[in-house]
């Protein structure tokens, strides 16, 4: 059976999604952009910005979710410029140490959402 995770914590859905839904043990994130969950406007401007909001809200997703960025399995992350890789690598790292880093995959794609320049989403494990 499939559970279905919403919190105000994180931004809304902006189309016929969840934040996250859990099966067996498994939290899937939907794709998260630079959205403030407060206000729920598009906060972007910069990559540096934009990483660390996605980040925080992919962080609230997890924790309503009874699971925290130590158990993320896999991250994909989708960005409009792969000039951007090393600003996001170095940002990535303060969230998730090489030692304990998920798998990843990062690719450049032509357009995203609100013109953001990146989106994550993640899978990880619940906390046992």
């Amino acid at each position: 059976m499939k559970q279905i995770i919403n919190t105000q914590a994180a931004p809304e859905a902006i189309g016929p999604y969840n934040q996250a839904t859990i099966h067996r043990g498994t939290v899937y994130v939907s794709g998260q952009i630079a959205i403030d969950p407060i206000s729920n406007e598009w906060v972007g401007g910069s990559i540096e910005k934009e990483t660390h909001r996605v980040l925080k809200n992919i962080e609230a997703v997890l924790a309503a979710s009874g699971s925290d960025l130590s158990l993320v399995l896999h991250c994909s992350i989708f960005v409009k410029d792969i000039g951007d890789y090393p600003v996001i690598n170095e940002i990535y790292s303060e969230y998730f140490p090489s030692q304990t880093a998920p798998a990843r995959a990062l690719v450049e794609v032509s357009a995203l959402p609100k013109g953001a320049l990146v989106e994550m989403t993640v899978v990880a494990a619940l906390k046992e």
